[in-house]
This record gives structure tokens, C-alpha cells and sequence, in this order.
């Protein structure tokens, strides 16, 4: 199987949109050669060693490598043996020239598979709250470019035609000739009043879209400013868009959220904003740094009945120590307390067996009325991973209870290196609409970074923290949190999040 080329769709916009093959055969590269309007975020799911090369295709707009050079390179990296994946914005075959590379694979002896994408012309849409058919409105559609070939605007498309021939018309890549292209369909016979729309970066929380009877159409395109990527739609259909516009409704739809884990657990965090609609903007402010297995560690979790988890750092910290040892997490007879859901998951993908509590947990002082409402502590014996700093109540609770505790630095955590002085600039500009925390630390290394300026800057966003710790190291700053987190989860902080915009939309309008 190595020595091919894959045309892969990446979707309209959205990452996730990506098809589950699609994200398979991303997995197993060796190269990647991509356009400028495949989402950068799957790149990342390609193997470290792939590489990953920008042909930057953006419609006709001066690429800077001819087709046949992009023809050229795909047959040259396949002869070198190489499992060559071809990102392609939408739809390989959807104006994506997908047909002309796949032939030309085929012509040079490589072996070509084509894994389908969601075209623009139908996701866009859909994210718009535009279906390109519905009963009650139209039974067919046509997608068209809006110009054929660069030197060639028109010929060879049968605008009159065209016009009055289905009930709904798609045209991609039209932006840059709207007017004249709306000059045609009229002249065509199409009506003036037809319900008409554009929907520019559809799927992505910076999506806009304006509606407008055909006619008036590019005027307020030009006016709200819109340009490419964009997909325009002229038909009855576009009406549905006041009843079924769902993405735009989502309660953080085109909000742009600061958020300062670091990118491992970051990603349940920034999908749980994706899904309510918002731009995840991810800038860690801290780093965990594991400490070396003790020597003794091996003997300390053999003569213990819990390892305790108060994050998933600990989960990491403690599955690489294991790892180093020779040891699995499987392995070990001690079950697993941890501290919430969130570390819960971490830990239970760790291989650790995970005891669930019969109350949900959201910090440590929780955790441990949880362990006393739940176990019988007197007699037994905890391990718990913990950070260096880490407050020693849990620890004391226990032992106060007749439990016994191994509590060794498992990890530190140290600022991550960023550039305050460009997040302070975002924040007075107005930016960032949200910011997230999830740990004291964080909250202490964002005030080090952004300075005053910064920290007064972001007194105008909306400021949420995971648990009560870390509102409470906030507020100590003089970042008084406008929502804190019900249990610490992502999708906790999420709700509670939109909560807080919708209170300060009820103040404007009160």
C-alpha cells in the first residue's frame, strides 16, 4: 500500500467535518500536500514525520505552483515510496480539479484512491440553515463555478440557461464576479425578487451570511464586506433560513475564547467550545513537567488499596513514571479515586481501574468528603501522585481519618513561555471575548505575562474559571470571575460560559 496517492475532501471548513476515512488515511502519511482552504488543524493528524507541503491553491488567485507542478509532485513523492495524501478544501471532485490530478496520477503508473468530502455547496448551506432541496420549495439543484477557467469567465457556462433551468443554484468561487454573474441569471429570466444568499467561511464560528432578493444581492455583499470563501445560493429555499439557521444560534456562536491549558488537556475544553459555537483561541500559560519514578515507588503502590488523582496531570505523571519502571497501570491491585469526571476519563484511558464515588467530586476538599461518605478510610492506604506546591489538606484529611498516605511530587508546573505583550494588545483591542482558567497557576502566570495593562484589559471579557481555587486565585488578582464552573468539566465551563453571556445580554437590553 505505500507508493500512492490519496485525493482526500477536508470538508467545507470545520475540521470535524473531515470523514472518518479521511482522518484514517491522514493518520498514516507520509506526506501531505494541501490547499489554502483545507482546515491547518488536520495537519496535526498526520505523523510526526510526515511532511506537510502548501501548494496554496486558492480558487484561480495566483498559485504560487502551477497544477502541473502540483500534478508532478504528487507522481515524484508516490515513486519514492511514499503514502502521499492530497488535502483538498471540500470535495476532490467538486471544482477541486481532483479529476485532473487523479488522471494524472493514473497516467504516470501510481496507484490513486479518492476519498470523498463534503462540498461547500452543501455544508456551507446546511450550516446556514439552507437545505438545497426541501419539498416545499425545490426538488433539484445545480452547483456551477463562478468562473470556469481563469482567462475564461464565462465561456462555456450557459447562463441562460441555467437560470430558470432548476429550482436551486449554488455557485462557488463567484465572489469576485457577483455582479456580473447576477447580471446573467436576470438576463436569463431569473426573478429579481428570488430569494438569494451568500455564506462566507461557512462551518466556522467567523461564518456570515447575507440574504437578499437576487437582485440587490451584491450590493449588500459590498456592503457587509463579504469576500471568498464563499458559497452563494439563489432559490426559493433561502427562506428557510429564519426557521433553521441552528448554527448561528448556538449560545457562543462566533465568540473567540482565550484558553490557557496546555494543548493535551486543552483539546476536551476547545471541542466543547467548538460545539457551542466558539473560536477557541489556545495560548497556554502553564506547563506540567513530570519528576523521575522514585525508587521506592514500586513498593509504595504494591501496600496501597487507592491512588488518588486530583488531576489528569497526575494521571500523566504517574502512567509515564509506571512506564519507566517497567510497570503498568493495569497492573497495580490499588483502584483509582480521582477528583472528577474529567481526570476520571484520563485515568480510566490510562488503564487505571477507576472507582467510582457516589458523589461527583470538584476539587480536593470534595474529593475527600466523597472518599469519607464512600469508604471506610481507617486502615487503608493511599498513594497519591501529586504537584509540587500542592496544598496538604487532602493528604491531612486522610490521615486524620485513620488512613495512610504516600504522597510523593509527582509533577511541577511552570509558566509557559508566551507573548504577553501581543495577548495584552488582543485584550485591549477587544480581541477575545472570553477567557478560560482552570488552575490557579495559570491564572498567575497570565497576570506575569500581560502585565497591569493586560490584566485591566481583561476585565472587559468575560472571565470564567473551572472550580472555586481557581475563582478565588482570580479574584485575588482583581479578576472577579463572571462564571465559575458547576463541576469541573469542560462542558461545565461551557454552560457556564454562555450563561454569563447571556446575563450581560439581558443587562443591554434591560
Amino acid at each position: 500500500m505505500s507508493g500512492r496517492v490519496l485525493l482526500v475532501g477536508a470538508g467545507p471548513g470545520a475540521p470535524d467535518l473531515i470523514t472518518v476515512r479521511g482522518e484514517r488515511v491522514l493518520r498514516a502519511a507520509d506526506a501531505v500536500v494541501y490547499d489554502a482552504l483545507a482546515p491547518r488543524a488536520l495537519l496535526a493528524l498526520a505523523p510526526a514525520h510526515a511532511e506537510r507541503i502548501d501548494v496554496g491553491r486558492r480558487g484561480h488567485e495566483d498559485p504560487p505552483r502551477t497544477q502541473e507542478e502540483i500534478n508532478a509532485l504528487l507522481v515524484r513523492l508516490a515513486r519514492e515510496g511514499k503514502r502521499v495524501v492530497r488535502l483538498k478544501g471540500g470535495d476532490p471532485y467538486v471544482f477541486g480539479r481532483g479529476g485532473e490530478e487523479a488522471s494524472a496520477c493514473r497516467a504516470a503508473g501510481v496507484a490513486v484512491e479518492v476519498i470523498p468530502g463534503v462540498t461547500s455547496a452543501i455544508g456551507a448551506l446546511t450550516y446556514a440553515g439552507i437545505p438545497v432541496t426541501d419539498r416545499r420549495h425545490g426538488a433539484s439543484f445545480a452547483v456551477v463555478t463562478g468562473h470556469k477557467d481563469p482567462t475564461q469567465v464565462r465561456e462555456g457556462i450557459r447562463w441562460p440557461a441555467l437560470a430558470t433551468a432548476v429550482d436551486t443554484l449554488v455557485v462557488l468561487m463567484g465572489m469576485r464576479n457577483l455582479p456580473e454573474l447576477v447580471g446573467q441569471l436576470l438576463a436569463g429570466g431569473r426573478p429579481p425578487d428570488t430569494p438569494a444568499a451568500a455564506v462566507m467561511n461557512g462551518t466556522r464560528p467567523d461564518q456570515r451570511v447575507v440574504e437578499a432578493p437576487l437582485a440587490e444581492l451584491p450590493k449588500r455583499v459590498a456592503e457587509a464586506g463579504l469576500g471568498a470563501p464563499a458559497a452563494v445560493v439563489v432559490g426559493d429555499v433561502v427562506r428557510l433560513r429564519a426557521e433553521l439557521a441552528w448554527f448561528e444560534a448556538l449560545p457562543l456562536f462566533a465568540r473567540r475564547v482565550l484558553v490557557t491549558r496546555a494543548p493535551a488537556p486543552a483539546s476536551t475544553l476547545c471541542r466543547a467550545l467548538e460545539e457551542a459555537g466558539a473560536k477557541p483561541v489556545l495560548v497556554p500559560m502553564i506547563r506540567s513537567v513530570p519528576e523521575p519514578a522514585p525508587p521506592a515507588l514500586g513498593a509504595a503502590l504494591a501496600s496501597a488499596d487507592f491512588v488518588v488523582f486530583t488531576s489528569a496531570n497526575g494521571v500523566r505523571a504517574l502512567a509515564a513514571q509506571l512506564a519507566s519502571a517497567g510497570l503498568a497501570p493495569g497492573a497495580l491491585a490499588a483502584r483509582a479515586v480521582c477528583v472528577g469526571p474529567a481526570t476520571a476519563a484520563a485515568a480510566s484511558a490510562a488503564g487505571f481501574a477507576v472507582l467510582p464515588l457516589a458523589a461527583p467530586a470538584g476539587d480536593a476538599a470534595a474529593l475527600l468528603a466523597a472518599l469519607r461518605a464512600s469508604l471506610p478510610l481507617a486502615g487503608r492506604r493511599f498513594f497519591w501522585p501529586r504537584a509540587a506546591g500542592a496544598g496538604d489538606a487532602l493528604a491531612r484529611g486522610l490521615r486524620e481519618a485513620g488512613a495512610g498516605v504516600d504522597d510523593p511530587v509527582a509533577y511541577r508546573t511552570e509558566p509557559a513561555g508566551f507573548d504577553g505583550a501581543a495577548l495584552a494588545r488582543d485584550l485591549a483591542r477587544g480581541a477575545l471575548h472570553a477567557l478560560t482558567f482552570a488552575s490557579p497557576s495559570a491564572v498567575r502566570s497570565f497576570a506575569s505575562g500581560v502585565g497591569p495593562a493586560g490584566v485591566a484589559a481583561a476585565r472587559s471579557a468575560v472571565v470564567a474559571a473551572i472550580g472555586r481555587v481557581t475563582a478565588e486565585a482570580l479574584a485575588a488578582l482583581g479578576l472577579e470571575p463572571d462564571a465559575v464552573a458547576a463541576r469541573p468539566e469542560p462542558e461545565a465551563l461551557v454552560a457556564a460560559l454562555a450563561a454569563a453571556f447571556e446575563r450581560r445580554r439581558q443587562e443591554e437590553r434591560a
